[in-house]
């Protein structure tokens, strides 16, 4: 894994905050195939399909499932509003 600082992320569903993190990469659903975000990447928006978001500190690993949403990646921070 490429990078040694961390990402801020946070998942948010209309009715609660499924996450809010402070982690060395992210896992996403996109709706143009899955991929990884790890600390400096270029910023994007993208929409999200059913899946999990997918996120590492460590050697810890932990997720969540989603019906769809999008995600904001600007500035290490990760921001995904979702559809549980």
């Amino acid at each position: 894994m490429s990078g040694t600082g961390k990402i801020s992320l946070e998942v948010l569903s209309p009715e609660k905050t499924l996450a809010k993190k402070e982690v060395d990469c992210v896992f996403l659903p996109g709706s143009a195939g899955a991929f990884e975000v790890l600390y400096n990447h270029a910023p994007l928006v993208s929409s999200l399909t059913k899946g999990e978001i997918r996120w590492r500190t460590g050697e810890k690993e932990d997720s969540v499932k989603i019906s769809s949403g999008f995600v904001e990646v600007f500035d290490n921070k990760v921001v995904a509003c979702v559809e549980e």
